[in-house]
């Protein structure tokens, strides 16, 4: 007779973190120690609409729980970011003034759970059918984009990451409108002078002609799953950069070309460690040039 035991929240945790990690489901049940259908029972059973959420990880008082928010790696334990946010965020609820010290210093997580009322976009193609050669980062070309929305959502940036150099296009747009967007990443992916196999976006409205994009470039166009932000890393961690030269509160009628350029080219020229300390300029050009949109 077979014997079922209910995952502990800190296995859930784990799960949970090591997903975060991009690690797939073997992988996962192998440091979890469990047998890999009970991973894939586990993430099934506990998919919202932005992916898999475990309500495991708070002790005492709100204080999130360390070891839940720890999981191993294969050289031992770390500590995850998650329980990193938390521990701040209690303790600027408790006076503190470590929130300070981040990046951004949000006031206030994302709420999951939610339900989207912007609608669907016709004929998209799902990340799931995107081939295995673009998760492998084996080519020079294929990107993400994304908008960066400025003061109530009247003007963007629309930024776009080549996803093995980094190396990111940025452009500002004076109305977020699928028309504008689209006619922005013909011309930024024209500016490399180089193939884009495919391109990866969110679910906003204002990629709704990606048909034409696809025909225009010759590129195929897929989406990532709703709330799945994980799936599109790279845009994740450009908009936060992005952010720190214009801040969500900022009024984007007010940035000129010369700014966008100045704070492409610096992040453009910036040392990443996922690159070895190379900038995403010495990936892709290995030269001096400098590009202007």
């Amino acid at each position: 007779m077979r014997h079922y035991t209910q995952l502990t929240g800190h296995q859930r945790y784990q799960i949970y973190a090591l997903m975060k990690a991009e690690h797939n489901q073997t992988k996962i049940a192998a440091i979890v120690c469990v047998h890999k259908a009970t991973v894939n029972r586990e993430v099934r059973h506990n998919r919202g609409l932005k992916g898999y959420r475990s309500s495991a990880g708070c002790g005492t008082n709100g204080v999130p729980n360390r070891s839940a928010m720890c999981y191993m790696t294969g050289t031992g334990f770390c500590l995850s970011h998650e329980w990193i946010y938390q521990y701040v965020l209690h303790n600027k609820a408790s006076g503190g003034e470590l929130y300070r010290h981040l990046r951004c210093q949000r006031q206030r997580r994302k709420c999951y759970g939610g339900y989207s009322h912007r609608g669907q976009l016709k004929n998209t193609v799902s990340i799931n059918q995107r081939p295995a050669i673009i998760e492998r980062k084996a080519r020079i070309g294929d990107s993400e984009v994304d908008t960066v929305i400025g003061k109530h959502h009247r003007q963007a940036l629309v930024t776009q990451p080549e996803r093995i150099s980094m190396y990111t296009l940025i452009t500002h747009i004076h109305r977020r409108t699928a028309a504008a967007v689209r006619q922005t990443i013909v011309r930024l992916s024209l500016v490399l002078k180089r193939p884009v196999p495919t391109i990866t976006s969110d679910n906003g409205k204002e990629f709704a002609e990606h048909k034409i994009i696809s025909e225009a470039l010759n590129a195929r166009f897929y989406f990532a799953h709703p709330y799945a932000s994980w799936e599109r890393g790279l845009n994740e961690n450009i908009s936060g950069l992005i952010r720190q030269y214009f801040p969500k509160k900022m009024d984007f009628s007010t940035i000129t070309k010369k700014q966008v350029n100045r704070v492409m080219n610096k992040l453009n020229r910036r040392p990443r460690k996922t690159l070895d300390y190379r900038t995403p300029h010495e990936v892709l050009f290995n030269s001096n040039v400098v590009l202007q949109n």
